[in-house]
């Protein structure tokens, strides 16, 4: 099987190509070095561009005419900065995505795996959610993931498009071999905060110390990125399964549909920095601070759906994310050849 990643040389796409290599599934990495890096593309099929560049479209299947999924990766991810950009969230995630449907269609190419996001969901009050929870994004970061789903799913239920929505909830971690990670020097999550304070040996920032949580800040369902790029791989192989063709499945078969990959537990800003201390050598103290624009109390799943679907389970822990995280921060220059 060969299949086409858009955004591949970012941090989950470049590792879900890595999981896809592993398994015998081939790559070819479409990207616009926006934030991903083409340090992560070595070895692929790589063209530089555009998911909006039809041309560009063309000539990938015109030179891969064996490509059989798609793998939508390609966003903008930061939620303050989809506070203070909108505009700009809207074109390159909603837009974008809109012309980029229009293109694989022109060229064949039904079958999409979109990399959504929990953030969409509207928490019950014990903070968890499955796939049927009711949606209330609450950031134009969180909102643009909605719309596509309801955009890909409107063009699907007319158009040959089948779509599987991945809602991610919070990824850690890096490709346990070390070939990629986070490509940012300083991410803006909790747990890359954490390990700039522990290396400039300052306070970590809890941003948000009142919300209704066990301790007061936030809470998030943080899975390994190796995790989540197994369950594309899974994905891929059960996706005519899924979704079947028209005229291949039972009538009623339905053209698009989600699956949440969180590990079912959630844990606070304040749990996370304590199993952060159990592994450094010298503790990182906590300071409270305001919340950040955009920022909400989080949620975990509750969902056994992928299991289900998938086959997925999740098998790495919160303290294996933490300690793959701080090995890759001390590899990222060498691997990436620059500190910025």
């Amino acid at each position: 099987m060969k299949i086409l990643i858009a955004g591949g040389a970012g941090y989950i796409g470049s590792t879900v190509a890595s999981a896809c290599e592993d398994a015998g599934i081939t790559p070819v990495v479409l990207d616009n070095l926006v934030t991903g890096r083409r340090e992560f593309t070595a070895g692929r099929a790589f063209h530089e561009g555009d998911i909006a560049d039809g041309p560009l479209i063309d000539r990938i299947f015109a030179e891969h005419p064996d490509i059989e999924a798609v793998v939508h990766c390609a966003a903008l991810i930061v939620v303050p900065d989809s506070v203070a950009d909108p505009i700009g969230y809207y074109r390159a995630n909603v837009a974008k995505s809109l012309e980029f449907v229009d293109h694989l269609l022109r060229n064949g190419c039904t079958r999409m795996v979109f990399s959504s996001s929990a953030s969409i969901y509207a928490a019950a009050e014990d903070l968890t959610v499955d796939e049927d929870s009711p949606l209330d994004p609450q950031s134009p970061y969180a909102r643009t993931k909605a719309l596509c789903e309801q955009m890909f799913a409107d063009i699907a239920a007319s158009l040959p498009l089948r779509v599987l929505s991945l809602r991610y909830f919070n990824p850690i971690g890096a490709d346990p071999e070390m070939r990629t990670g986070l490509q940012l020097r300083r991410p803006s999550h909790a747990l890359g905060k954490m390990i700039q304070a522990q290396e400039e040996g300052v306070p970590f920032r809890i941003t948000g110390t009142d919300y209704p949580t066990r301790d007061g800040s936030g809470l998030r369902d943080y899975v390994h990125v190796w995790d989540l790029a197994a369950a594309h791989v899974a994905a891929l192989r059960a996706f005519d399964t899924l979704l079947p063709p028209p005229g291949t499945g039972p009538a009623a078969a339905p053209a698009s549909t989600v699956i949440n990959l969180g590990t079912g537990t959630g844990t606070t800003v304040r749990e996370l920095l304590d199993a952060f201390n159990s592994v450094i050598d010298t503790p990182v103290r906590a300071v409270d601070a305001p919340a950040r624009p955009g920022d909400v109390a989080g949620a975990y799943t509750r969902s056994e759906r992928a299991g289900r679907l998938l086959g997925w389970r999740p098998r790495y822990s919160l303290t294996e994310g933490i300690r793959h995280s701080l090995e890759w921060s001390a590899l990222r220059e060498k691997v990436l050849g620059d500190p910025s």
